[in-house]
């Protein structure tokens, strides 16, 4: 008498048929790779935005640690705020800016020609020329000269001219060193309370 073959019970384990060698090779490889993927991947990415986070605080600090003039130029945002124009072909473009809750300033100083002097004066105030500076007045204070590191005692002739507008516009203290007519140096304090 033969037995008829009863299903499974549902409570009996059943072991899977046994995997080629290859097959679980290549399986535990495709998992090792996606646990690097969906891990490795951002923590390398969080690390490299760290660093980059942190170097740019580092060069704000020392940007804004630093004291006296700064080599470069302004920025563009700078140089409007304060109209302070500086123009195209200067050299020797330094800058510092001081703020604090009552006053703003903007420390420049650069190199120009002649006509980069025309073009500085005018784009300053239209009625402007270079016939409008004033001989030996030197209109930056001691303060001011002092914070920038300028000493206007060297050889001159020294010319001076201040720009004064309603707040919040600031007012511009120009001092140019005629020393060499053709490349004069002029240096500008453009404070401003907002």
């Amino acid at each position: 008498m033969t037995v008829p073959r009863q299903p499974p019970s549902p409570y009996e384990e059943t072991c899977p048929p046994e995997e080629p060698r290859g097959h679980v090779i290549r399986r535990r490889a495709l998992t090792l790779l996606i646990i690097v993927l969906l891990i490795g991947i951002p923590a390398g990415y969080l690390v490299i935005s760290a660093n980059q986070s942190r170097d740019s605080g580092k060069d704000k600090e020392a940007k804004y640690s630093a004291t006296g003039l700064t080599i470069g130029w302004p920025s563009k945002v700078q140089r409007r705020l304060y109209e302070t124009p500086i123009p195209h072909y200067s050299r020797n473009v330094a800058y510092y800016e001081t703020n604090n809750y009552k006053v703003s300033r903007l420390y420049t100083q650069f190199l120009t020609s002649k006509g980069g002097l025309d073009t500085f004066l005018k784009e300053v105030d239209d009625s402007f020329t270079v016939d409008d500076l004033k001989k030996g007045d030197i209109t930056i204070g001691a303060r001011d000269r002092n914070v920038a590191g300028w000493d206007f005692t060297g050889p001159g002739p020294w010319y001076g001219l201040i720009h004064s507008q309603k707040d919040p516009m600031p007012t511009q203290s120009i001092v140019v060193n005629l020393s060499n007519p053709d490349h004069p140096m002029v240096f500008v304090v453009s404070t401003t309370e907002p």
